[in-house]
């Protein structure tokens, strides 16, 4: 997650802005006491749907410290990504965390907190023929927002990419960077969640995808067809923005307000480092 890292489909943001103008008309300052907070509920370890229905994972549980310490109460609640924006305008939730990339576009329709994480992504493969084998180094590949300026770095992995298919969640910042970087080389091909692109990478019916280092992580036991590894550079930088956020309705200031002090306190005190190596195995603090 996306990171999961998530990108704005233009018909995602041409909803959110009609939402965004009809609640901004209706908006009255409210008496925050109880928050509903959306997850996906299926993009381990960030968040996932353990079983009889509740969330877990590292969003969770940061969540609920950040909202003791903000003193609320918070519903968490599952949500498909593709409806997340849309809800969170209408009412139907009042917060979103769902390793939500901070960008500038997103920054247009919605509000962020301060980041709370920061992660760079990679791609996985079954042969590492196409790929080399990722080492545990940090990002070992900086980039920036600007496309053409990126375009020497990428030229090793467009040319190891080319011809091959590579998969992609639908909706993310990584979807945009792929499709940029990399559809005039190889096939894209896109897929509603993450859980699915893998099913057929490990399958053998694409050769590569594209994720969050921490998702590949927390997945690397799985019990595949075929055995899939993280391959190639670490790719990190303001490409990706600032870090991961929760996402406001911009009317709601003085709710961000109350999570940002949140933040900045788990952030000072260890308590996100605790968690991130808790599900990640490593440090995600930005």
């Amino acid at each position: 997650m996306q990171a999961k890292c998530r990108w704005l489909v233009k018909s995602l943001i041409g909803a959110a802005f009609g939402a965004a103008a009809l609640a901004g008309n209706t908006a009255e300052a409210k008496d925050w006491t109880t928050v509903t907070i959306a997850l996906e509920g299926g993009y381990a370890p960030w968040n996932m749907t353990l079983p009889g229905g509740k969330l877990g994972g590292f969003e969770p549980e940061l969540a609920a410290n950040l909202c003791a310490r903000a003193q609320l109460k918070c519903n968490l609640v599952a949500q498909d990504w593709d409806g997340m924006i849309p809800g969170l305008q209408a009412g139907k939730f009042d917060v979103l965390m769902d390793a939500i990339s901070i960008t500038p576009e997103r920054e247009k329709i919605i509000a962020f907190s301060k980041p709370y994480a920061s992660t760079p992504a990679t791609f996985a493969v079954t042969d590492t023929k196409i790929l080399p084998k990722a080492t545990d180094t940090p990002a070992s590949l900086k980039l920036d927002t600007d496309a053409k300026s990126n375009a020497p770095a990428v030229q090793a992995l467009r040319t190891a990419l080319k011809g091959k298919t590579i998969g992609i969640q639908s909706g993310t910042v990584y979807t945009r960077f792929i499709n940029e970087n990399f559809k005039d080389v190889a096939s894209i091909r896109v897929y509603k969640t993450s859980p699915e692109r893998d099913l057929d990478l490990s399958n053998g019916r694409i050769d590569a995808s594209f994720d969050d280092v921490t998702y590949y992580a927390a997945n690397a036991d799985k019990k595949e067809a075929m055995p899939t590894v993280t391959a190639g550079p670490k790719i990190g930088g303001l490409i990706w923005g600032p870090g991961e956020g929760l996402a406001f309705r911009k009317q709601d200031a003085d709710l961000k307000t109350k999570f940002d002090a949140a933040i900045t306190s788990a952030i000072t005190d260890g308590t996100v480092k605790k968690l991130s190596e808790k599900w990640f195995k490593t440090d995600v603090t930005p």
